[in-house]
């Protein structure tokens, strides 16, 4: 039996599919399975144990050569190969976890013999869909993805998020510690204020006074990540009084699942790597404001989230003249529920 599960991006809802693939592996133990995915969250993937094949689509890439006409030909081509790859294999599942246009596209190219997804409206995403179930949009991701594997009769039982995390994560993570003066066995918090919404964004002045406090008064050592958003890390450390390590665009997304394994605490806005952090099994203290942790919080036990509960929240808009819901967030709020998720 061939499977395609369909779930390009981003990096949360990649981690939330994650044990759908699990449990599609139990109900199909002799399966073909490959997923399809876009290169950014791509990494999160390689080496599951339950994957037989990886394709990548480069939509973002091909879509911004071809709007400026740079390397046409070429183009054309790779996307020419990554159709051809798609439909190298008759498969007897597709599983549409996405929801979206450029999911629904990739399901009508498989060629599938079964096409399962979402009965949805959205971007005209369930069009080439032969069997759709309801979207319960007041649960959680994790379980409303789980939704699908159930309507094949699977055993859903506890989620289970495997990322391979390999020797050389492992190595890469050990030796950037080492180089940066922390020990195997020393105490340290991760912290990652950055998001790609603006109003999922806590003040630089609080993520510095904050970070200060735990250095003084817990003596832990606090150790920055992000992707390629160096300006707010640098703005934060700069209003620092103590050191900090400072780790932002130098790890993989399954380098920074080994990190955050090894730390004590992770503090976080809603972004990808709070859902990499929960994954791990880490406590996670997330700063929320627009968003609805009921839906897209850091899923399991052990974590913390804080936010205020304004009537404008959750909005879900990415542009906020006064960003009141995380502003309302003091210094104060979030140390103790610091001190708290350690002791």
């Amino acid at each position: 039996m061939n499977i395609l599960i369909v779930k390009l991006s981003a990096i949360g809802d990649v981690i939330h599919t994650l044990p759908s693939l699990s449990v599609l592996r139990k109900l199909y133990p002799d399966a073909h399975i490959t997923w399809v995915i876009e290169e950014d969250s791509s990494d999160i993937i390689e080496g599951h144990p339950c994957l037989d094949r990886i394709i990548i689509s480069r939509r973002k890439g091909w879509l911004k050569n071809l709007k400026r006409l740079y390397e046409v030909r070429e183009t054309i081509g790779e996307m020419k190969s990554f159709v051809a790859t798609l439909r190298d294999r008759k498969y007897d599942l597709v599983v549409d976890f996405h929801g979206l246009l450029k999911s629904s596209l990739i399901v009508f190219l498989s060629g599938g013999r079964r096409k399962l997804g979402y009965d949805s409206i959205q971007e005209l995403s369930g069009l080439f869909l032969g069997e759709k179930i309801h979207e319960d949009m007041n649960k959680h991701a994790v379980d409303r993805y789980l939704d699908l594997p159930r309507h094949l009769g699977a055993d859903i039982g506890k989620p289970e998020f495997a990322i391979h995390i390999g020797e050389e994560n492992r190595n890469r993570i050990d030796n950037l510690l080492k180089e940066n003066g922390i020990s195997m066995d020393a105490p340290f918090v991760s912290v990652n204020p950055v998001a790609f919404w603006d109003t999922k964004l806590w003040e630089d002045d609080k993520f510095a006074r904050l970070c200060d406090r735990i250095t003084e008064e817990l003596k832990m050592k606090v150790v920055f990540t992000g992707g390629r958003n160096r300006e707010t890390v640098d703005r934060i450390r700069s209003l620092m009084k103590f050191p900090s390590v400072d780790l932002t665009g130098k790890t993989t997304l399954r380098d920074l699942a080994y990190l955050y394994k090894l730390s004590d605490l992770i503090i976080t806005t809603d972004s990808g790597p709070m859902h990499v952090s929960a994954a791990v099994g880490t406590p996670t203290v997330a700063l929320f404001g627009p968003t609805d942790p009921a839906r897209t919080g850091p899923y399991g036990e052990g974590h913390t989230v804080i936010r205020r509960n304004l009537p404008c929240s959750p909005c879900f808009l990415k542009k906020c003249e006064t960003k009141k819901c995380m502003k309302e967030i003091s210094v104060e709020d979030v140390f103790q529920a610091v001190k708290k998720a350690l002791h």
